[in-house]
């Protein structure tokens, strides 16, 4: 089957130019060899199959981390593959070295200029025509968001050719003939010649691209900036950052805590679950499966019982967990379909230097809000070991999961202002010191920040709706059995009597040094297994009047320290190795038990 590699820079709308050629029926999986996700999917063009591969974007085609390492073995596995370079139409100059060094691997390449709506707006302009027929190539301008060009994309495969640049200040050949391949001892690297030129400054091809910019690249400046560009100012101003941070803070506190945990948990809760579906399999269980017979009434408990697969892990999963999520996700992609992200990293970059890390490290950080698993493995945008390291110990230990966050703040509304104020300040505290101790102890470097800010957008509504689907998807096929599996290790437990007298061996800890009842060592047996879980078990308990707003205030700090889940735990080990995900699991266990003994006794001499 032919083959089309998308390649491109970070942030240039690969994967929306992908979703656009190849539908929704897509494969994602771990390139051979690796942890890096390769997306696939199928495109049909005139009678022909093409297979698409969207590749991890790249600034050059030298394997300084995982993910250009895993864009160097695409292009180099697929010698007959069609190159689909996607370039921001805004940084040609940056695009075109990456053509450079395409054209010295000899590639077939179609260039797509995307987001020409953008780089109208700020007054630029590009001679498309003349540049492709300088380069010899076709160039293809694209607003991939609005499906504007997609077409000529597809047209264009056919007649993809070997760029080539005339450096006619340079060398009186009109083309430059391809540079020899050198080997990199094995490593799959693909640089040329030609391409380590680049990368030590001695640039025998940046002539060409200056000539090329300089025949079909215009730019006017705008009268006055746009409100979108203002925006992107302000959100990196010392002040009005600030500003935005705490807006944004304080509407994700509505939106996903109030709104999401609180008027939607209600309704489908209590409404939906205890209203309608639970009562409803209850009767039918009821009247299927006696309670008179020994199997029939096990399998009737395992339904609609204590710890029931309807009246528990569904109604969990489902009625209390699922609003929560997807307020997160949809505001989630809002913020990062806007450009605010990056812009993020920038503001609080000098103070994650002195956790040994720079401002890249606030995108894992950010994400592990919406899930520790998959931001334990984007680390891996980070240069160092060490920066790895530092951020999956402070993703395992201080940020909640999107579930676990609005458990959390539904079970602000048990306690006072300031006890609330006390756990976000003391969580920011334990983050920060943690950070600066691991930063001191564990030895190697930092990198440099260097972070491309994309232009601040008005987000669109399609690609939040597919962001958030995604996601949904995503949480239904991966989380809801974790919720289904633990209910059903409680059930087993109940059953065979255990439940209790693992309860009992936990009471010196969770009631002797956390001051908790005895019972809620059940959430922390499950939490191990998904950390929301357990915070929902906490969150019961505090409903039915069982936990003191005290009590509750300890339960937060705990749950919150304690091990994410055990899918973020494989997922370090996959990451960083097992050696290391068995020392920070164990730190994680003894410093949430010790911090969450220490709030019990402080809180009680701070009157919370």
């Amino acid at each position: 089957m032919n083959t089309i590699i998308l390649v491109g820079n970070p942030n240039v709308g690969k994967s929306v130019l992908f979703s656009k050629l190849t539908g929704k029926f897509v494969v994602i999986s771990n390139y051979p060899g690796t942890t890096v996700e390769i997306t696939r999917g199928e495109m049909s063009l005139d009678g022909e199959k093409f297979t698409v591969i969207d590749s991890p974007g790249v600034n050059e085609l030298a394997a300084r981390t995982e993910d250009a390492r895993v864009t160097c073995d695409v292009v180099r596995d697929h010698p007959d593959a069609v190159i689909v370079q996607v370039a921001d139409a805004k940084n040609l100059r940056r695009a075109l070295l990456l053509t450079h060094q395409l054209a010295t691997l000899q590639r077939r390449v179609v260039l797509v200029l995307n987001m020409m709506d953008e780089l109208d707006a700020c007054g630029g302009h590009i001679d498309a025509r003349k540049l492709s027929e300088l380069l010899g190539i076709p160039v293809v301008p694209t607003i991939a968001t609005a499906n504007t060009g997609v077409h000529l994309v597809q047209k264009s495969v056919g007649t993809a050719s070997v760029p080539r640049f005339d450096v006619r200040r340079g060398s009186p050949d009109p083309a430059v003939a391809p540079d020899r391949q050198v080997s990199d001892g094995g490593t799959g690297d693909l640089r040329s010649e030609e391409v380590r030129g680049l990368e030590t400054g001695a640039q025998p091809g940046l002539l060409a691209i200056n000539d090329l910019l300089g025949q079909t690249y215009t730019h006017v400046r705008p009268r006055r900036a746009t409100f979108a560009q203002n925006l992107g100012w302000w959100a990196m101003h010392p002040v009005k950052g600030l500003a935005m941070g705490a807006v944004a803070l304080l509407f994700t506190f509505w939106f996903v805590g109030m709104f999401g945990a609180g008027t939607c948990v209600n309704f489908l809760e209590k409404t939906v679950f205890d209203g309608y579906i639970s009562p409803a399999a209850t009767r039918v269980a009821d009247a299927l499966l006696p309670m008179d017979q020994p199997v029939t009434r096990f399998i009737h408990d395992f339904f609609v019982g204590d710890y029931g697969l309807i009246t528990m892990a569904l109604s969990y999963g489902f009625a209390i967990v699922l609003p929560i999520v997807l307020t997160f996700f949809l505001l989630f992609g809002v913020l990062e379909d806007s450009g605010y992200l990056p812009r993020l990293a920038v503001m609080v970059n000098r103070v994650f230097r002195a956790m040994g890390l720079n401002g890249k490290a606030v995108l894992p950080i950010v994400l592990g809000l919406g899930c520790d698993t998959m931001a334990t493995m984007t680390t891996r945008i980070l240069e160092t070991r060490k920066e790895r390291v530092i951020t999956t110990l402070l993703l395992a230990l201080a940020v909640p999961c999107s579930a676990q966050l609005g458990v959390l703040l539904a079970m602000m509304a048990s306690v006072s202002a300031a006890a609330a104020a006390f756990w976000f300040l003391l969580m920011v505290g334990v983050t920060f010191l943690i950070g600066w101790l691991a930063a001191k102890l564990y030895q190697g470097d930092t990198s440099d920040f260097i972070l491309e800010l994309p232009p601040m957008r008005r987000p669109l509504l399609g690609n939040v709706t597919m962001k958030t689907l995604a996601r949904l998807e995503w949480y239904l096929k991966e989380v809801i059995p974790l919720f289904v599996l633990g209910t059903a290790v409680l059930f087993v437990l109940d059953k065979l009597r255990l439940l209790d007298k693992l309860a009992r061996l936990g009471e010196p800890l969770v009631k002797g040094w956390l001051g908790l009842p005895p019972e809620t060592a059940q959430a922390f047996l499950v939490g191990f297994l998904r950390r929301d879980y357990g915070a929902v078990f906490l969150l019961d308990a505090a409903k039915d009047g069982r936990l003191s707003p005290h009590n509750v205030l300890v339960a937060m700090v705990t749950i919150t320290l304690f091990m994410p889940c055990i899918a973020t735990l494989f997922m370090i080990a996959r990451e960083l190795g097992k050696k290391t995900a068995a020392w920070i699991t164990l730190f994680v266990f003894v410093f949430a038990f010790l911090v969450g003994g220490i709030v019990d006794k402080a809180a009680h001499w701070m009157g919370f």
